[in-house]
């Protein structure tokens, strides 16, 4: 069974130092994908924008800045209120989005308390899948002891 763990919130589009626009977000979290958060921002366009990203950047980036590259992530204060900037770079574009660090703190901790950070491999079944593709088959009790295995 896996879990998602959603979030709604209104982020900020920063434009300018002078000047943003609202931007409706969902946050998602599934324990089927225990490395990755998914953001969808609810633009003006008929369909979502999608990013995806570590979860580890996002848990750091509220605490300090991180990242490189498509996506960094960093606290600061505006108007004495705690926010995470997220600056984002696609070959479509850049955007840099505010978001209440409370809001996000509180749903990052619901996403620790459903898959712990360090226990993510176990949420993939990669060792179960690698047995079963490991295991031996009928097949190979059917080989004579003293036959190669590699035609060798």
């Amino acid at each position: 069974m896996h879990t998602v763990v959603e979030r709604e919130l209104e982020l900020q589009l920063i434009l300018s130092p002078e000047r943003s626009i609202p931007v409706p977000a969902r946050l998602s979290y599934r324990t089927d994908d225990p490395y990755a958060v998914h953001i969808a921002f609810h633009t003006r366009s008929e369909h979502p924008v999608h990013w995806t990203f570590a979860r580890e950047l996002l848990v750091k980036g509220v605490h300090r800045p991180c990242g490189y590259g498509d996506v960094r992530v960093w606290p600061t204060k505006v108007d004495g209120h705690a926010v995470v900037l997220m600056a984002l770079s696609s070959p479509d574009g850049e955007a840099l989005l505010q978001a209440p660090s409370a809001q996000v703190s509180a749903w990052l901790e619901l996403t620790l308390l459903a898959v712990e950070p360090g226990s993510e491999a176990e949420r993939l079944g990669i060792d179960d899948g690698l047995a079963e593709l490991l295991a031996p088959t009928p097949a190979d009790d059917l080989r004579p002891a003293d036959e190669p295995a590699d035609g060798e």
